[in-house]
């Protein structure tokens, strides 16, 4: 006899609360072994082409961590240095930047000479808090980078995780099928099945236009000419994945660092301009419908609100599986809807189809 309904939504609703304690109370223990885990995900279709073209899956698997390490070790030594220095350099600049602007904005405003003018006050007072704040803003954003992205993670615990778990990912799949309720086992796999679809559509395809607009940002900025280019594609490139804001945050950076540097050469400012406008054009017609799809089932405002909602409450590690269960709850929503749409519930007693789809 089957287990009644009732406790089976009991047991898996104390499991599903086991898991976000265990979230918030070992977020950063747990931190390592979200991103291996990630990793081995996202490399295990790698794995199986490998495989088939006749590799073992321990050769495999040791190919893609050596070509990984040294991606790695290229990135550590050529870009990363860089990048910190013209990002310590930025946010050093920032209360020049500051005077500047409120310089530029007193000299073409006359009105704004008024000392009891609201809008001088409030500059005043974001030059003050930029310059007092610059060095500590600097030291704690470092400080924060090396803390969530320490050494010890990258370069010891993922590498370590990602291999053990790419090596037997298949096993462990294979483990986890046979531990289902046998009852409910071909629903969850095809609903297993539709998530990772979704899932690796979206991330797969997302990580690969972040990257490749993330390239074409940094290097057009610094053919540009503009001085923290590295930075602004960095940053650009690293939050395309919220729909418009990586473009909008990106763009009015960079255009706002190019009116200072360049102020009179309206060519340099405005080949800026294009480069973010060219950027958001590939990725709106080339890039997202070439390598994400428009079938993958994740709307933008419900991944911004599972990122806001998850990295809020659980910090860094709830950012990491954010993107997992929003994808897990959209592809679970569209199902329970298709169940609703069947049920007594919905269709009444007689099970009459609704006169507006019967006309359709």
């Amino acid at each position: 006899m089957a287990l009644p309904i009732r406790d089976q939504v009991r047991y898996w609703s104390i499991a599903l609360a086991v898991f976000f304690v265990m979230l918030w109370f070992l977020g950063s223990v747990l931190l390592p072994f979200l991103v291996g885990g990630a990793l081995a995900y996202f490399l295990d279709p790698v794995a199986d082409r490998l495989e088939r073209a006749g590799l073992g899956r321990i050769a495999a698997t040791t190919l893609i961590t050596v070509v990984g390490v040294l991606i790695v070790v290229l990135l550590v030594l050529a870009v990363i240095p860089t990048l910190v220095n013209q990002l310590t350099a930025l946010v050093n600049a920032a209360p020049e930047i500051a005077r500047k602007l409120q310089a530029f904005l007193t000299e073409r405003f006359p009105e704004l000479n008024d000392s009891t003018s609201v809008v001088r006050q409030t500059l005043a007072k974001l030059a003050t808090t930029v310059q007092s704040k610059g060095a500590e803003l600097a030291e704690g954003l470092l400080a924060s980078v090396m803390g969530v992205i320490s050494a010890a993670v990258f370069l010891l615990v993922v590498p370590v995780v990602a291999f053990y778990l790419l090596m037997d990912w298949d096993h462990m799949i294979a483990r986890i099928d046979t531990l289902l309720p046998r009852d409910h086992a071909p629903v969850i796999r095809r609903l297993a099945g539709e998530i990772d679809a979704v899932l690796s559509a979206f991330v797969r395809g997302q990580l690969s236009v972040c990257l490749v607009l993330g390239i074409y940002y940094s290097v057009a900025l610094m053919i540009a000419g503009l001085q923290f280019g590295l930075v602004v594609g960095a940053i650009a490139g690293t939050i395309t994945f919220i729909p418009y804001v990586g473009a909008l945050v990106g763009g009015g950076l960079a255009i706002g660092l190019a009116l200072f540097q360049f102020w009179g050469d309206w060519f340099s400012i405005g080949a800026v301009a294009v480069i973010f406008a060219v950027g958001q054009f590939l990725e709106g017609n080339v890039l997202t419908p070439k390598l994400v799809g428009n079938s993958v089932g994740l709307h933008p405002v419900w991944l911004l609100f599972a990122l806001s909602a998850f990295g809020s409450v659980f910090g860094f590690a709830g950012m990491l599986v954010a993107v997992p269960v929003a994808a897990s709850l959209g592809v679970l929503t569209r199902f329970a809807l298709s169940q609703y749409h069947d049920s007594l519930l919905y269709r009444g007693i007689e099970g009459r189809i609704p006169e507006d789809e019967d006309q359709a």
